[in-house]
């Protein structure tokens, strides 16, 4: 039993469709679950319907008819019979969309935004498992939301793993090909939840937990994990082999390859995870298992944008110490804010912030009740894992640095964009 997981950007066209379906074949497609994102940005594009929604702005039903029409042209491309059952099961989903939008009555951004979204990920995989059966690869079409069973944390929510096993293992053919979605799952009165922007990597993860399965493959538009960013850093070399350690490590740091929950359930079962290029399927690409830490051992860059750097002192000059840092943390707990960096001293406390629901101007108000607050919004994180001194004399150059900090391991420093 094997999983596979593609991302938005292997299924980003037809060609891209077709392509998954050579994968398969090169790689074979019995005993196999396949996770499938949303097509290209459809995520981006759904987010804009859901502000516009919110926002009452008319443009909502032009959006949404790009966003149809953009399917329908991949529909078109991949089907000759326009009476496909596609097409009407495709129609169905936008039709089930536009009226959840109508009789929505919350006002809940994080709750409209979980129900919206997943459309994304359900249209997708309507199309290719369509596909698929077309061309001969058969396959069972699987609805995540029935299989994953979370809390109603949502936009981030948290797996029931006792209720999410067993429905799995009573649910799931583990001897034939299936197609999901990544991302989505439901909560306990059946409302559709998120794992978080870029779940579908720990969706995979969480079918080969309960499912026991022999490895999780990772499809990508790069040959595997490199040593940074392609697309920030000059003369990236890929990694062959990476321990569950190091990865959970590099994922925490921001390294947008793999997302950070995703090893924690497959570390539990020692289950090995492969990232490999979909334009190279034969390519040994990068494997994360137990053992040594890196293979090449290099250094490893890491950059996450639009940061917020907070320092906080007290307002009568006391020193910050434990009770004050606990309510501190308490309060990026309630506001959903993730903490990347800590530095303290005496009488200041800092910190790098991802507000990644966008929720640090309220955050702000109530810092400000109880601390002298100086910020930076726009910042970036920089991290090496595995630093030489060479390596941080040319991350260095030609930056405004804010902050910065060393540990065995790591080095990192905040800098103004």
């Amino acid at each position: 039993m094997r999983v596979f997981k593609f991302g938005g950007a292997s299924v980003k066209n037809a060609a891209a469709v077709k392509n998954v379906a050579k994968v398969l074949r090169v790689t074979g497609y019995s005993n196999l679950l396949v996770v499938v994102s949303a097509m290209g940005k459809t995520t981006n594009a759904l987010e804009k319907i859901v502000d516009s929604y919110l926002a009452q702005d008319p443009k909502q039903k032009e959006l949404i008819q790009n966003l149809k029409e953009y399917h329908f042209e991949i529909i078109m491309s991949l089907f000759d019979a326009k009476q496909h059952p596609v097409y009407q099961k495709t129609e169905n989903l936008f039709n089930d969309l536009e009226t959840t939008l109508v009789r929505n009555k919350s006002k809940q951004y994080d709750y409209i935004y979980d129900q919206v979204v997943s459309y994304g990920e359900l249209i997708s995989t309507v199309i290719i498992s369509e596909y698929l059966n077309a061309t001969g690869l058969n396959n069972e079409w699987l609805d995540a939301r029935e299989m994953i069973k979370t809390n109603n944390s949502y936009r981030d929510a948290q797996v029931d793993w006792t209720r999410t096993q067993q429905i799995i293992l009573d649910n799931v053919n583990k001897n034939i090909l299936s197609v999901t979605q990544g991302f989505i799952a439901s909560d306990q009165n059946n409302f559709t939840t998120t794992l978080g922007r870029e779940g579908s990597d720990y969706t995979a993860g969480i079918f080969a937990y309960c499912l026991g399965a022999n490895s999780v493959s990772i499809w990508k538009d790069v040959p595997g994990v490199l040593n940074g960013d392609p697309r920030v850093f000059e003369n990236t070399k890929l990694l062959s082999h990476v321990s569950y350690e190091e990865a959970i490590e590099l994922a925490f740091y921001g390294a947008s390859v793999i997302h950070p929950k995703t090893i924690q359930p497959l570390q539990r079962k020692e289950i090995p995870l492969y990232v490999k290029s979909f334009l190279y399927p034969e390519t040994e690409g990068t494997t994360v298992k137990k053992g040594q830490p890196l293979d090449p051992y290099m250094p490893c860059y890491i950059v996450k944008k639009n940061q917020v750097l907070v320092s906080l002192s007290s307002l009568d000059f006391s020193f910050i110490v434990e009770e004050n840092i606990s309510d501190i943390f308490k309060l990026f707990h309630k506001y959903h804010i993730k903490v990347d960096l800590i530095q303290n001293s005496a009488i200041s406390f800092s910190v790098c912030l991802d507000d990644k629901f966008d929720h640090f101007e309220k955050l702000l108000k109530t810092l400000k009740a109880k601390f002298k607050v100086t910020y930076n919004t726009g910042v970036s994180l920089f991290t090496i894992r595995h630093f030489t001194d060479n390596s941080i004399v040319s991350l260095e150059k030609n930056k405004e640095i804010l902050l910065k900090q060393i540990t065995r391991e790591t080095y990192q420093m905040v800098a103004k964009d």
